[in-house]
């Protein structure tokens, strides 16, 4: 029981540390704007570049 009540008294000192320091307040939370799925791909669309460029038709194997 002494190891338990050691224990016990671990867990009061530490909760009390943690309950002596005060939670930050915020007044106002600022979270910005955040792009659509939509928005990235057509942002995408003109920078992507094709692997297989555009075959001719006059060239053959």
């Amino acid at each position: 029981m002494s190891e338990s009540d050691l224990l016990c008294r671990m867990f009061q000192a530490w909760r009390e540390d943690i309950d002596s320091v005060p939670f930050p307040q915020f007044r106002e939370l600022t979270i910005p704007p955040q792009k659509t799925r939509a928005e990235i791909d057509l942002a995408r669309r003109p920078a992507a570049r094709t692997a297989n460029p555009v075959r001719r038709a006059d060239t053959g194997w």
